[in-house]
């Protein structure tokens, strides 16, 4: 039977990093979450954990891999398939992040500015020996891409709709169909309803 340990902010990212231990050259960790659960400032947590083990860390939003607003909101600014099909460009993500750090040991940080709506024109960076790169952001999982570490910070629907913007509402239904038909692996799966007190399965 499943269990849910409670946990701690500091404890849960010393135990992303321990995983990133099991690649000692580049991981790229998943950190999968609704924007409301703001998974970018638990990845920079991560981070600092990643820098005190002497693993140099670097964060990427998946807001700095949006599509141009000219394909986000072909079908209007509110519809459901847009957000779960084309509002993130998982595929550039792919191949500017998750398999150019391995492959040729660069990658691309930003790929779109999301407010200006143009290309963030972003200098390629180096990936260096035992770099953790966490990718933070809605809806990672399930779309192929292939992490080293996945991290699920799994919201009840009360929770996410409690904490959601009312101008992003609209969001949710979409987010929670893509959550439901995930199957990938997951190496940590987090209640975080309440961030300050996130519960981690135990298996």
């Amino acid at each position: 039977m499943n269990a849910f340990i409670p946990s701690t902010p500091q404890a849960l990212t010393e135990q992303v990093v321990s995983l990133c231990e099991s690649h000692p050259t580049v991981a790229v960790v998943a950190l999968d979450g609704a924007d409301c659960a703001r998974p970018v400032e638990l990845a920079e947590l991560i981070g600092v954990a990643a820098q005190a083990r002497q693993r140099p860390s670097a964060v990427v939003s998946l807001h700095d891999y949006v599509r141009p607003a000219s394909l986000r909101l072909e079908f209007g600014h509110e519809d459901p398939l847009s957000y779960r099909t084309m509002w993130f460009d998982y595929d550039a993500l792919d191949r500017e992040v998750v398999t150019a750090a391995r492959a040729r040991r660069t990658w691309l940080p930003q790929l779109w500015d999301e407010v200006a709506d143009r290309s963030a024109r972003s200098s390629r960076r180096t990936v260096h020996e035992r770099t953790v790169i966490i990718v933070a952001g809605p809806m990672l999982l399930g779309r192929g891409l292939d992490f080293d570490v996945t991290v699920r910070l799994n919201m009840s629907e009360a929770a996410i709709r409690r904490h959601t913007p009312p101008a992003q509402l609209w969001t949710v239904d979409p987010l929670l169909e893509h959550q439901g038909g995930v199957t990938d692996r997951i190496d940590l799966d987090v209640r975080y309803d309440h961030p300050a007190r996130p519960a981690v399965r135990v298996y």
